[in-house]
């Protein structure tokens, strides 16, 4: 067996024993190679089928995030409001599974999110303030969809009077 093979089945065993997501950068330090080979393993892996999600805050396995209902809302907001936006879904039992914008040319851009902690959403605001990057909303005026992981209806209905409330949740 070569060490590819071995260092992508030890990623999935890895990923399969974890309920936080893992990073390329610590999977790169832990086999001794550059985190492009570990993007490298992580689309053979995903080419052969398995189920691994990239989010800002790494990898994770979809098997790991099953359960729930899910629904997507449409809100808008400047980035200054993505904090308060996180943390109404949050605050309520939701998970941002992901968010969703439409762009002109390539159609529907999806960026794996899984934020269902205040945890994640620090995770993910220190991320986005130190790669300097744009939220994909930026592409849409702050219009955008999110997918929503939640247990029971009423979880979801507080969530949307909350963002409405907030001036966050989408109307015509």
């Amino acid at each position: 067996m070569t060490d590819g093979i071995k260092r992508r089945q030890a990623i999935l065993n890895q990923l399969g024993k974890s309920e936080k997501p893992i990073s390329a950068t610590r999977f790169a330090k832990e086999f001794g190679v550059s985190r492009q080979i570990i993007v490298g393993d992580v689309a053979l892996l995903r080419a052969a089928g398995e189920e691994i999600i990239a989010t800002a805050r790494g990898y994770l396995l979809e098997t790991g995030h099953t359960g729930g209902l899910l629904k997507k809302i449409a809100v808008q907001h400047e980035a200054k409001d993505t904090r308060i936006e996180l943390e109404t879904i949050v605050k309520y039992g939701g998970e941002v599974v992901d968010v969703i914008v439409e762009h002109a040319l390539y159609g529907e851009l999806v960026g794996g999110l899984h934020i269902k902690t205040q945890a994640d959403i620090e995770a993910f605001l220190k991320e986005y303030r130190n790669t300097n990057a744009n939220l994909l909303s930026d592409l849409t005026n702050g219009i955008h969809l999110h997918t929503i992981r939640y247990q029971k209806a009423e979880d979801l209905e507080k969530i949307e009077a909350a963002l409405l409330a907030a001036g966050i949740l989408y109307r015509e």
